[in-house]
């Protein structure tokens, strides 16, 4: 699980903005680009071209 600080200071290489964590805690979301970033091993893989593009009623 990625520690609250860390969290804190990550943001989406893309657009620079704010990530959450999913509910199942196995990825960070971002909001404004639909795109979820997967956590591998405890270590989140911050590569756009890795992150998967979210559907409009997923969160």
């Amino acid at each position: 699980m990625i520690s609250k600080e860390l969290l804190e200071i990550l943001a989406c290489p893309k657009c620079k903005g704010e990530l959450k964590m999913t509910e199942k805690g196995d990825g960070l979301i971002c909001e404004t680009c639909r795109l979820l970033y997967e956590i591998r091993d405890d270590i989140p893989v911050m590569l756009i071209d890795e992150a998967k593009q979210l559907d409009a009623q997923e969160d």
